[in-house]
């Protein structure tokens, strides 16, 4: 089991506070560092000292850092043109040495459009469709040669599909719970499926429709690694977990049945029901990203009964 970190900054992180959770995440040896891709926060935070972007920030982790791969749950496909965001994660590819991964949603949160005056239009699934196309296509075009495209929300005319990223083919991840189109792009475009916050059912579900999707399309069910995404809330006892709890305004029972909370033995029981329907990836939110003692806790007492 593959355990990832993934951060929230916009309830509240600068750069500096996301640089030393990705040190600390590689130096205890994660997977991955993984971060959303907000504008505006979320419930009572203020959200202080404001936001950061995704791209930018994982920009400079990428000369920060040296193993941990670089990542986004997921991309808003409404906060950038296909164009330029091929352009701008091939160049962090490309800074990282090959370390990113590319994860890309249609968008879905309205207030921080109009916070920032970012179009939020009606048709995000069908805009999210024609930009996998569009960036894997310009990645994948042989240089020397010219990519276009005609689609009904964007149209490219002889674009050098420059530059190329460091890797080969930057894995792509598509994620949700929708039961029709989702699993069918996923099946199009995907090396990975992620379920975000979703129990252990409805995740079992979704993989299923992803897996049939994969083979409907002529692909090996088994050719996507399947992930989920859940809030973390580990402590060595009833109160270490309260105070993590706390400290992120939530109620540790509900963290139980909605995430992976309580001591590290309930959590590698909790992950291993993931496991056993298909999951290989865990992606651990930290919500308190001061809290550099959950990861080092999780790195002692988690990770090393998974496996």
């Amino acid at each position: 089991m593959d355990l990832r970190v993934f951060t929230e900054p916009q309830q509240g992180a600068d750069y500096d506070a996301l640089l030393s959770v990705a040190q600390a995440t590689e130096e205890l040896g994660y997977d991955a560092f993984y971060r959303s891709d907000h504008y505006l926060a979320m419930g009572d935070s203020d959200g202080l000292p404001g936001p950061t972007d995704a791209w930018i920030t994982l920009a400079g982790l990428a000369r920060e850092t040296s193993r941990i791969r670089l990542g986004t749950l997921m991309t808003a496909g409404t906060f950038r043109l296909p164009g330029p965001l091929a352009i701008q994660v091939a160049q962090v590819d490309a800074m990282s040495g090959g370390r990113v991964d590319f994860g890309l949603g249609a968008g879905w949160y309205e207030a921080e459009h109009t916070a920032y005056g970012i179009p939020f239009p009606r048709e995000r699934f069908a805009r999210l469709e024609e930009q996998l196309e569009i960036v894997t296509g310009l990645w994948a075009t042989p240089p020397g040669e010219k990519f276009s495209y005609r689609g009904v929300h964007y149209q490219l005319d002889d674009s050098p599909a420059l530059p190329k990223p460091a890797q080969r083919r930057i894995p792509v991840l598509v994620g949700g719970l929708g039961p029709h189109r989702t699993p069918r792009l996923a099946a199009r475009h995907a090396d990975e499926f992620n379920v975000p916050f979703a129990s252990v059912a409805d995740t079992a579900r979704q993989f299923s429709r992803v897996r049939a999707a994969a083979e409907e399309h002529g692909r090996r069910a088994d050719e996507l690694v399947y992930s989920n995404a859940l809030v973390l809330c580990v402590g060595r006892n009833e109160a270490e977990v309260a105070r993590r709890a706390e400290a992120i305004g939530r109620d540790p029972a509900e963290l139980r049945e909605n995430g992976l909370a309580g001591t590290p033995d309930e959590v590698v029981d909790r992950i291993g029901r993931f496991a056993e329907i298909g999951s290989s990836r865990i992606y651990l939110q930290l919500l308190d990203l001061t809290d550099l003692g959950h990861l080092e806790l999780v790195a002692d007492q988690v990770r090393p009964q998974l496996g």
